[in-house]
């Protein structure tokens, strides 16, 4: 087999359709192609050659695979506001590439929010989340002029409208809970009651803390947002959070004679990891949610409000691709494991969600017979295993290099530095060139927080 596998046909841009009209649902960027001599490239960049040049693990971005996913939301959405999540993968110059792009931002905490203040983010397009913001998070947002914070709960609310100095005021949404299971695994449904976010829907808590905020001169709530959840597939959950949110709307207005212009929808919206994997198209999402909306406030002689969406993971995820270097193979219990030389420390999603990734080879060519291999990580954890029944070739060896696609969220935004091993770089690609967004921490680095004696 040809150890340097490509995407089986040619990729299609974020949002097309495949033959029989579902949604596409691409693993690697749409750049990927076979590299001149064997191997695979993106961005016109040999992986091989970036391998060899910043060392592994190292992340690799798609520079125009980011704004092409970003352009495929604003074209969708093009009455709303197009949200990105920071917390899938940040960096100075994503936060440049989205700005360009149009994006506003949403951050969780003062770390994310001042690197994009320092990057010339404009702060009125920033939104900050968090179900638990510090006071440094809360100063920091008042004091950069942030454009909203988001209250996740009642007891959020004097402490915030403390900070607001007098005679100004702050620009707030409610996060509430719909009721709505929804997301690929049980620690990231946040759309139903029970968990640390949110106020929920039923019940009447959600009423009683617009009637709380309304009551505060310095806050001025601008509508609802909700999060159902991440790795979302189907609409349906954000037809029945519509469903269930409008219906607050008009218990507001009747209570209260207030109409709410905003209204955030939030994210979670899937990417493919393997191929075959479902995802969100922004188009049929716009038509669908945009239709259902249009509908509930039809039915309760309500104006629709602003929309805002806030994709992260369906930016960043496939856009980057995580490259690692075999250490060894072996076979023990009837079973052959691929050792690289990364893992849990810069992928914890397998460990955590029980995510499985798709596995390519980056660099020489094989006319070996596939084989069956997992590839584990370098960590002394027996569940440090980064794809589990791969196949690839049979003479896989040391020093070969393997590519691992939607490696653009919440890699480098979860990596840690167990066993003192230190996170990897972030290169970009675009064009045929390849520069270094992100340096390797070092053991310098590790060495210098240690101050102890």
């Amino acid at each position: 087999m040809a150890m340097s596998t490509a995407p089986a046909s040619p990729a299609r841009p974020p949002g097309s359709s495949g033959p029989s009209g579902a949604p596409a649902a691409p693993v690697w960027p749409a750049s990927a192609r076979e590299a001149p001599g064997g191997g695979l490239a993106v961005g016109g960049v040999p992986l091989a050659e970036i391998a060899d040049r910043f060392g592994t693990p190292v992340y690799v971005m798609d520079e125009d695979e980011v704004r092409a996913r970003a352009r495929a939301w604003r074209t969708a959405l093009p009455g709303a506001d197009v949200a990105y999540a920071g917390k899938a993968f940040l960096s100075r110059s994503m936060i440049r590439w989205i700005e360009e792009e149009g994006l506003c931002l949403d951050v969780c905490s003062a770390g994310e929010l001042e690197l994009a203040a320092h990057s010339g983010f404009p702060a009125e397009r920033i939104v900050l989340h968090g179900n638990a913001k510090s006071p440094q998070d809360v100063r920091a947002a008042l004091r950069l002029g942030v454009g909203r914070i988001v209250i996740d709960g009642t007891g959020e609310i004097a402490r915030l409208a403390a900070l607001v100095p007098p005679g100004a005021r702050q620009r707030v949404l409610l996060r509430v809970v719909p009721g709505v299971s929804a997301g690929a695994h049980a620690a990231v449904r946040t759309g139903v009651e029970g968990q640390k976010f949110g106020v929920p829907v039923a019940g009447g808590e959600a009423e009683e803390a617009v009637e709380r905020l309304l009551g505060q001169p310095r806050l001025e709530l601008a509508g609802l947002h909700c999060h159902l959840g991440s790795q979302i597939a189907g609409l349906g959950p954000y037809v029945t959070a519509v469903r269930r949110i409008v219906p607050l709307l008009a218990r507001v207005r009747d209570r209260h004679g207030v109409t709410f212009p905003e209204l955030d929808l939030g994210g979670g919206f899937a990417i493919a990891y393997r191929e075959g994997d479902p995802a969100v198209d922004p188009r049929t999402y716009a038509e669908r949610i945009g239709s259902e909306l249009a509908l509930q406030c039809d039915r309760f002689g309500l104006p629709r409000p602003r929309l805002t969406v806030e994709p992260g993971r369906w930016i960043a995820g496939p856009a980057g691709v995580a490259l690692y270097r075999v250490l060894s193979v072996k076979t023990t219990g009837g079973r052959t494991f691929a050792a690289v030389d990364g893992g849990m420390s810069d992928n914890p999603r397998p460990a955590l969600y029980g995510v499985r990734y798709t596995v390519r080879p980056a660099g020489r060519t094989s006319a070996a017979p596939g084989r069956t291999m997992t590839v584990v990580g370098r960590h002394c954890e027996a569940g440090d295993v980064l794809a589990e029944d791969v196949e690839l070739p049979g003479d896989l060896r040391p020093g070969d290099v393997l590519a691992v696609p939607a490696s653009g969220a919440y890699h480098l935004s979860m990596a840690s530095a167990y066993n003192l091993v230190g996170r990897p770089p972030v290169a970009a690609v675009s064009g045929g060139r390849a520069r270094l967004l992100v340096r390797r921490e070092t053991l310098d680095d590790l060495r210098s927080r240690d101050v102890g004696e």
